[in-house]
């Protein structure tokens, strides 16, 4: 087992950074893109009562609402104009990468290399606005019923979904917007940033309640300790397995420097333990949200079904961590097959000579491969099952609101992982084009 760039912080230093104009340039941009989304969590959605909407928030922090609301960086608790955050994109995201593998026609686009590529963003887009309007009707008619002692909507009537509606829809395809903006001219997935920034926005918040907990003798110092060695704990071991790569010896054709002499060039294809990432909890969570929030919504006045669901859909319940589970270990297959395609590899190494020792080129290396890649997504699926579930369980035996759990974790160390190495990547390219120039200015290269 290795790891991902063992030199990785090699070229990270102050003056190499200071002189990278391109890199500061993105990074400026993707603060100021953040700064924009997270003014935007606190505009208020129109015809709401933020004062009952806010009371609701609190009566429902302790539930499965409160994680979804730390998603959206607190945008849902307040009923902003972005509190569908950009989950409607990557339900859409999850539907076209789903039909991409069921769908001769879309399987052929994706093969289309940029052209397809543009053809299924702009379905994806398409099907974003249409999932996102769902999501806010259904927001707003749940808006409308509840009551609270007073009236949650101030817009009365068939008004109030006509203005709830397309504010909702709008916030959900602005932050779409802004995610590829990000993607396209800043650092890191533009996607993953924003919802890791809206779980950022919320931990002074959750450190505070735990201190508060803390203080208040709900919460015994040695509870405390405990949960901080767990999140500690949960830390290193995702960062142990992010950046472990099981790495898969690739040699590529002799060279003959001379009579009787040659030279074996050695390379490895590293394959994560997971593959998928950050991925399936953000799809697991996604799927998971819709119902959860009807159901959530309409707890305490909804129907009975309604009221069996959200007690079935509740921190710890074993039906909520089987879903949990069983779309956690799909996702970690799917999204790897998605990415990873190893009868394409195999094809790869087999145009250009390459083999892997012991194993036949083609078939064989492509069965070889898939060998090795589905021991590795058993490991992952497991992995990443234990780090969601982990603070379900802890939640489920100590009845405390423990929200900065496995998948917050994940998502964070996750993406800042990854960010730290697109900024390594773009240090180290301006790095050698500062030597390229050097080498023309000399007349070495021309």
């Amino acid at each position: 087992m290795a790891f991902e760039n063992d030199s990785f912080g090699q070229g990270l230093n102050w003056a190499s950074f200071a002189q990278a104009t391109d890199l500061k340039k993105r990074l400026l941009f993707t603060i100021l893109a953040l700064l924009v989304y997270r003014v935007g969590t606190y505009v208020p959605l129109p015809g709401v009562n933020p004062e009952i909407i806010s009371e609701i928030g609190r009566r429902n922090m302790g539930g499965i609402l409160g994680m979804f609301d730390m998603f959206s960086g607190g945008a849902l608790g307040r009923m902003t104009v972005f509190a569908l955050n950009i989950v409607p994109y990557i339900s859409a995201s999850i539907i076209i990468q789903l039909f991409t593998v069921i769908s001769p026609t879309l399987e052929a686009m994706k093969k289309e290399g940029e052209v397809g590529r543009r053809k299924l963003n702009q379905y994806t887009r398409y099907l974003t606005v249409g999932i996102a309007s769902v999501q806010a009707y259904g927001l707003s008619i749940g808006l409308m019923s509840m009551s609270s002692g007073a009236q949650t909507v101030t817009t009365i009537g068939a008004l109030f979904p006509l203005i709830a509606v397309p504010t909702l829809v709008g916030g959900t395809v602005f932050l779409m917007w802004l995610g590829e903006q990000i993607t396209s001219r800043g650092i890191g997935n533009g996607s993953s940033l924003i919802i890791f920034a809206g779980i950022v926005a919320n931990l002074p918040r959750a450190l505070m309640n735990a201190l508060e907990l803390g203080k208040s003798g709900a919460l015994s110092p040695g509870v405390m300790v405990f949960f901080a060695l767990v999140i500690v704990s949960v830390i290193a071991l995702v960062v142990f397995v992010e950046r472990a790569q099981r790495r898969i010896t690739v040699h590529y054709p002799q060279r003959h420097l001379a009579v009787g002499k040659s030279n074996v060039e050695s390379s490895h294809l590293p394959l994560k333990i997971n593959t998928s990432g950050v991925i399936p909890p953000i799809f697991a969570s996604s799927l998971l949200l819709l119902p959860a929030t009807l159901v959530g919504l309409g707890a305490g006045s909804g129907a009975e079904w309604a009221q069996t669901l959200a007690r079935y859909l509740s921190h710890g319940h074993p039906v909520y961590i089987t879903v949990y589970v069983g779309l956690l270990v799909f996702f970690s297959f799917f999204y790897t097959a998605v990415v990873f395609n190893p009868d394409e590899v195999a094809d790869n190494l087999r145009k250009s000579g390459g083999f892997v020792p012991g194993i036949r080129p083609g078939e064989f290396t492509s069965k070889y491969l898939y060998f090795v890649l589905e021991r590795l997504t058993v490991i992952g699926a497991i992995y990443l099952s234990f780090i969601c579930i982990l603070p379900e369980l802890l939640i489920a035996k100590l009845s405390v609101p423990f929200f900065f759990g496995g998948t917050n974790i994940l998502i964070v160390v996750s993406v800042t992982i990854d960010t730290i190495s697109q900024i390594y990547t773009h240090l180290l390219a301006h790095q050698y084009k500062g030597v390229l120039r050097k080498a023309k200015s000399r007349g070495v290269i021309k």
